[in-house]
């Protein structure tokens, strides 16, 4: 069986360092706030070219605290992707505001920039980018329209670790970015984890205290804060694999364009990258008619796939006051889409045995 992430033979990879890590936190008897998320929080500010970083317990919770820090609620609305994983909008009514759902492009899966402006009311106060599957957004026009009108720019960079738009990497393309590090990510650890990005100081300072209960001095809470930390177990190990990031994300590009070379089967409609620096392929995502009768067809023949996402947003039972609109580009995308497997360690007999299953399927 080819799965469609091995993660046990990726985290094998990093086993002897990741193990000493641990170790040392063992032996120093310090787990959370110490040596490790200091560590993480230079070095992937550094890496994303921002001037902080902090780490949080999830990327749900990153993008929870960017709003809650901004200060928005009731009756605040969010410009968001129609077709992006559900957390992306949670995090949004989670604050009381209002997600307002724009459709993506087709090529890209992105949200469509010439949309975004015909959805902005005199009570809109950002737009949430999703840098979906791994490629990164077309910013120009949305930094535009973020002057033009005094929005801010809320960056979802949880499957994009790495990629690159017009020289800056996605978590320095906006005001403020949330990153997921969730085991399956590009930059995953073993559990659940997280970190915000940005260049605003005082933003860095408000969120920092947020997810330690609203304080910076122990038994003094400047706000009504969470709890919401990155341990130092999971920062260790983010701390040891991302030094490789850049190197895995080239492995997965290269699986991506022998794919793309490759398969020639008509009955499936390959995934666009605009540029090779803006995508780190995170999901190689297909689209066909029939998506469940390929899944099935690909099993059978020894191949494990997923599916990114199954159902829109707007048709989910916790959303059901939209269950009656519209959003036919994302219902296209929800309902044609098929994830194959793409990993760092996926050998080229897989690779080669994927597509040849493929060009047979009819």
């Amino acid at each position: 069986m080819i799965k469609f992430l091995d993660l046990t033979s990726i985290n094998k990879i990093y086993e002897k360092e990741i193990k000493d890590r641990f170790q040392h936190i063992f032996d120093k008897g310090w787990y959370l706030q110490g040596e490790e998320n200091n560590i993480f929080n230079e070095a992937f500010a550094a890496y994303c070219g921002t001037k902080y970083a902090v780490g949080v317990a999830n990327g749900l919770d990153a993008l929870n605290l960017i709003i809650k820090a901004y200060g928005f609620g009731q009756e605040d609305e969010i410009i968001v992707p129609a077709n992006t994983y559900i957390a992306s909008v949670l995090a949004i009514s989670e604050n009381g505001c209002k997600p307002v759902l724009v459709e993506p492009d087709l090529n890209t899966y992105n949200i469509n920039p010439y949309l975004i402006e015909q959805a902005i009311t005199s009570k809109t106060k950002a737009i949430m980018v999703v840098h979906l599957y791994g490629q990164a957004v077309e910013m120009e026009a949305i930094w535009k329209l973020a002057d033009k009108y005094n929005l801010k720019i809320i960056e979802d960079s949880a499957q994009a670790h790495g990629a690159i738009y017009k020289g800056r990497r996605v978590g320095n393309l906006g005001d403020a970015s949330g990153f997921s590090f969730y085991p399956g990510k590009n930059l995953g650890c073993l559990g659940d984890g997280g970190a915000v990005t940005t260049n605003d100081e005082e933003l860095y300072l408000k969120i920092k205290a947020i997810a330690n209960y609203g304080s910076i001095k122990k038994y003094v809470n400047l706000y009504k804060g969470v709890n919401s930390r990155l341990d130092e177990l999971q920062a260790a190990v983010v701390n040891v694999k991302l030094p490789y990031l850049d190197e895995d994300n080239n492995k997965r590009r290269r699986i991506a364009n022998y794919y793309i070379k490759n398969i020639s089967n008509p009955l499936i409609v390959l995934p666009k990258s605009l540029h090779e620096d803006m995508h780190v392929w995170h999901l190689f995502v297909i689209r066909t008619e029939n998506r469940d009768k390929l899944q099935n067809y690909l099993l059978s023949n020894g191949i494990q796939t997923l599916i990114h996402y199954p159902i829109p947003i707007h048709k989910q039972e916790a959303y059901r006051e939209w269950n009656n609109l519209s959003y036919p580009i994302t219902e296209k995308i929800h309902y044609e889409v098929l994830s194959l497997p793409i990993s760092p360690v996926m050998t080229q007999k897989e690779i080669e045995k994927v597509v040849e299953v493929i060009n047979a399927y009819q």
